[in-house]
């Protein structure tokens, strides 16, 4: 069986056809640092649960449904851009 694809057809990879690869790796790096951060400062397992699940499951929350399946790093992009120049934005 062939499929035949247009050739404007804009074809990404997928992890569950849901998570670009820089999206996977930016949640990554961001557990990690925050599990390697609640080691050094905490002891409790629950504390640190607690506070893995309250600092990672929103940011990886906002990667899932994001604004139109958009990637996490232009939004953070675009965000930044408008912090740093918000007239521009607010004019037009």
């Amino acid at each position: 069986m062939k499929f035949i694809f247009p050739q404007n057809y804009n074809f990404n990879h997928r992890l569950l056809g849901i998570f670009d690869t820089s999206t996977i790796i930016v949640n990554g790096i961001w557990a990690l640092f925050v599990f390697c951060f609640l080691n050094l400062f905490f002891h409790n397992l629950n504390m640190k649960i607690f506070l893995f699940i309250i600092l990672v499951f929103p940011v990886f929350l906002f990667s899932i449904i994001g604004f139109n399946h958009e990637n996490i790093l232009y939004v953070f992009y675009y965000i930044l851009k408008f912090m740093k120049r918000p007239k521009i934005y607010l004019y037009k």
